[in-house]
């Protein structure tokens, strides 16, 4: 988030976050029990067409540090959840930029196929749009079971084009507008690194969506996601088995109590499952290689478990 010019940034205390048992102060560090798989996330590759300032996973052209999934291993997967009758109901697919990963229509295709709910992030630019035939045809055959979910960081062109790069905003909207007269369900997410109010930006879409005739409710928290931010540089309040009851949040509603995520590490022989989408190259968060593995507590000991979820109440998936 943007700060006010002289104010001090705090960084963050390196004794914290090391003990997975005990905070820096020697308190009981919070762990959340695993509550049974409803979502389902894919890491598709970290390939991105274009550099973000500040990407949440570093996404760009050259970061390949997570190679692309393959058809047949997120098949491998939906054989797992269908075998152990798992009570997942959505599949979410993510990167980098998913649409650059051939195979990517026929995962969303057997996701479909299979009856779940699919969400995909995407930045709704070239690659996605070199695919419209293609998607086109996909939700003649399966309807509104897939959500497109766009990033457009603020509605506000030149804020986005200093996150994104020039020019990104308008063919972001251009691929969202694409989308919305084609009947795709959709959904938007922003960011608020620019220190605006939850109301003001939401105020501040909503005119987007009038304006551009796009259906969306900027008040309704599933159609317009504003993410938290996160830098794990900045301090921020280990999260103790106390603070439940101080903060008010329920263990149940972080993400890593019925999410996980898939990601094949490049050069690796097979993918791994891990916590949340938003640790994919932490080894304290890998879980195994299967699901089953990977059906146990995660404890917080990640600045970005205080600030996005715990905090921030931030998650990624749709339910």
């Amino acid at each position: 988030m943007r700060r006010a010019a002289g104010t001090a940034v705090v960084k963050l205390d390196p004794a914290k976050f090391h003990d997975p048992l005990v905070t820096a102060k020697g308190e009981r560090r919070a762990a959340v029990a695993f509550a049974g798989l409803e979502t389902l996330w894919f890491n598709t590759g970290t390939l991105c067409n274009i550099t973000c300032t500040r990407c949440y996973i570093e996404s760009s052209p050259r970061n390949a540090r997570l190679a692309y999934l393959t058809a047949a291993e997120v098949e491998a997967y939906l054989d797992e959840v269908a075998g152990a009758g798992m009570p997942t109901a959505e599949l979410g697919f993510t990167g980098g930029e998913p649409f650059m990963n051939r195979d990517l229509l026929a995962m969303i295709e057997s996701g479909l196929a299979r009856g779940f709910r699919v969400l995909v992030l995407t930045n709704a630019m070239r690659p996605m749009q070199r695919l419209k035939r293609r998607l086109l045809e996909l939700r003649a055959r399966h309807g509104q079971g897939l959500t497109i979910r766009v990033s457009l960081d603020h509605y506000d062109a030149p804020r986005h084009d200093e996150e994104r790069g020039p020019g990104s905003f308008q063919k972001t909207l251009d691929g969202l507008l694409w989308l919305v007269r084609n009947g795709f369900a959709v959904a938007v997410a922003g960011r608020t690194l620019w220190g605006e109010s939850e109301v003001a930006l939401r105020r501040g879409f909503g005119a987007l969506f009038a304006a551009q005739a796009i259906p969306l409710d900027a008040t309704d928290r599933m159609q317009l996601v504003l993410f938290p931010e996160m830098d794990a540089t900045v301090d921020v309040p280990e999260i103790t088995d106390a603070c439940w009851g101080i903060l008010g949040v329920a263990p149940r509603s972080i993400m890593c109590a019925s999410q996980r995520m898939v990601v094949k590490r490049q050069g690796a022989a097979r993918p791994s499952v891990v916590a949340c989408t938003l640790l994919p190259y932490d080894e304290r968060f890998e879980l195994g290689a299967t699901l089953a593995d990977s059906a146990r507590p995660v404890a917080l000991n990640h600045p970005h478990c205080a600030r996005f979820c715990v905090l921030g109440g931030g998650s990624c998936s749709q339910a």
